[in-house]
């Protein structure tokens, strides 16, 4: 992984150009610290900052085909890369990158080869051959990427908006799932599921077809060279990241080079639930477990840092990329390169507790496909770019393209959230790792209630964030939100005192037409504020905010319901299907 910068056709191939371009790299260079590279070919500038995992020694970039004709640069893991390289026996290869595949498969295949990549990437590809280039971004935005356009002709690309901000006229976030072609001028879409389309599935819910393909997404992603970890805040997504990766390290060629001791890693306040949940399951699965503490204050320091990295002003993203961001910082201080982390459960099985005001099983999923299509503005900007600040990756098996593929083919009254019955949020994904035999996770834990990690890492992070906002932000100011911020205006003081800051580094129109908004309840879309009336009078993003159901809620209290009482048992047949 790492940070790229691309300047396409910009009618200037003097040397100042080319200082210039590597002056716009080096502010990239927190997310690729071990080399940097830049390859100048007539007017186009290929520009990489490396952040060595695959292949330390011989991977660096820009990437080359046999006679240099076809240029790479990428920002990627790719999973797949040693079955892709048996496709391709009459090719070179330069070197044991997994991203070497991709000048190779260009030649083989054309523009049509991205869909036959496995792993998460951004890249731009230059053909010198007729000066044409290609650009792509994984199926859901894991990676981040930005496309710019100059005055001069130009096309732009950059891993973050700090690199192309200040040179091009217009920019925005490059869509996830698409291509950007030299020859057509026009982004196409090459990422094409069919629950992109929010028909409604039917296939019948299978436990352990979405336990075995849930395993094999995490274990493709033990490929490295390098150390690595786990985040396990002790919530159901990390821990069962953690405790499938615990079980299944042993054997591969990871554990064979760094050993079968897992380390993992937790931040939050003294006191905070995560930290306390964290650490049973650490001991539980029997990993080496690293708690981070913070204070408020810590936090409030480190916001201005924050918003200058991860690039937006939305609240719940810079309520949760603080704690990220520090907890990363700790992490590479211990020589680790990367870690696993749980983004996206929340997205596929409707986890998130505004999912139990959910009217019917059609707009529950047509929920989750929204959310699903949205991630690369909220949590895969956070994880990628909260950790990336400090030279750290984060790899996220939720969003594997497979597992994707098995998880929103269940037709969606699986999912659908019946306390009655003992069925809460992301039931199908509890009930799908409740082995007795050979258990994951204790079942408190595996049934224990979401908490959004703004929240898991402790109540008073959030009322600490809104007070500090408050003597900063007057209510005067507040009277004036609408013409100061006409667009995604500020309907809270927190919201406000980001916006500034975030107009401070970045004060171009363009760049907060990348933010998203609209109301939003518990982290709900605006379509989903739709299913509750009180909500419309209550929107925070924290899950405190859903009303009657988080048993923290503000105002209205719920009594938490006992792990024994909503646990069904789960029969399996002989041909492995839950009856």
């Amino acid at each position: 992984m790492c940070g790229i910068l691309a300047v396409l056709g910009c009618s200037d191939s003097s040397q100042a150009k080319r200082v210039r371009v590597l002056e716009l790299s080096r502010r990239l260079k927190h997310r690729g610290p071990d080399w940097s590279g830049l390859h100048q070919f007539g007017d186009c500038y290929l520009a990489h900052q490396r952040l060595a995992i695959v292949d330390p020694a011989s991977g660096d970039q820009p990437l080359f085909n046999e006679d240099k004709t076809v240029v790479v640069t990428v920002n990627g893991e790719i999973y797949n890369h040693e079955e892709l390289r048996k496709q391709l026996p009459n090719h070179t290869f330069r070197t044991g990158s997994d991203c070497d595949v991709i000048a190779h498969l260009y030649e083989e295949h054309g523009e049509n080869f991205v869909d036959m990549l496995d792993g998460i990437f951004s890249f731009v590809l230059l053909d010198t051959r007729d000066n044409s280039f290609i650009v792509a971004r994984d199926a859901i935005g894991v990676t981040s990427l930005y496309i710019g356009w100059g005055l001069d002709g130009s096309v732009w690309i950059s891993s973050e908006l700090k690199g192309l901000n200040d040179d091009c006229e217009h920019f925005e976030s490059f869509p996830p799932g698409h291509l950007y072609s030299s020859k057509e001028r026009a982004f196409r879409r090459w990422y094409n599921p069919p629950w992109f389309s929010e028909t409604i599935p039917s296939a019948p819910y299978d436990p352990l077809a979405l336990r075995h393909a849930f395993e094999k997404a995490v274990i493709k992603r033990l490929m490295t060279d390098v150390p690595f970890g786990v985040l396990l805040s002790g919530g159901l997504d990390s821990s069962l990241v953690a405790a499938v990766t615990a079980r299944y390290l042993e054997g591969t060629k990871a554990a064979k080079q760094w050993g079968t001791k897992l380390h993992s890693f937790c931040v939050g306040l003294e006191g905070a639930p995560d930290l306390k949940a964290a650490k049973e399951v650490a001991d539980y699965i029997g990993t080496v477990h690293h708690e981070f503490h913070y204070t408020v204050q810590d936090g409030i320091d480190a916001i201005e840092d924050v918003i200058y990295h991860i690039e937006t002003y939305d609240v719940t993203t810079i309520r949760a990329s603080i704690p990220m961001f520090l907890m990363s910082r700790k992490i590479k201080s211990l020589g680790v390169k990367w870690v696993i982390s749980g983004e996206g459960s929340d997205e596929i099985f409707g986890g998130y507790l505004y999912f139990h005001k959910a009217p019917n099983k059609e707009e529950f999923h047509q929920e989750t496909c929204r959310k699903i299509k949205a991630l690369h503005k909220y949590d895969c900007l956070r994880a990628n770019k909260s950790t990336f600040a400090w030279g750290l990756e984060a790899r996220v098996p939720f969003l594997d393209k497979e597992f994707i593929r098995v998880a929103m083919n269940i037709d969606p009254e699986y999912k659908m959230i019946k306390r009655e019955e003992g069925r809460i949020e992301k039931w199908v994904l509890r009930r799908a790792f409740d082995d007795e035999e050979h258990p994951y996770l204790p079942k408190h834990i595996l049934y224990r209630q979401k908490e959004q990690f703004s929240d898991g890492v402790g109540y008073g992070w959030i009322d600490g964030l809104k007070a500090h906002a408050e003597k900063h932000v007057t209510d005067r100011m507040m009277l004036n939100a609408a013409n100061i911020f006409p667009f995604n205006t500020p309907t809270s003081k927190e919201a406000y005192y980001y916006r500034m800051i975030f107009e401070r580094f970045f004060p171009q129109n363009s760049a907060r037409l990348t933010v998203p908004g609209g109301p939003s309840v518990a982290c709900s879309t605006a379509k989903a504020v739709e299913w509750d009336a009180a909500w419309s009078n209550n929107l925070d993003p924290s899950g405190r905010a859903a009303l009657g159901v988080h048993v923290s809620a503000y105002g209205n209290q719920v009594k938490a319901v006992e792990p024994e009482k909503i646990i069904p048992k789960m029969e399996v047949s002989p041909l492995g299907v839950a009856i």
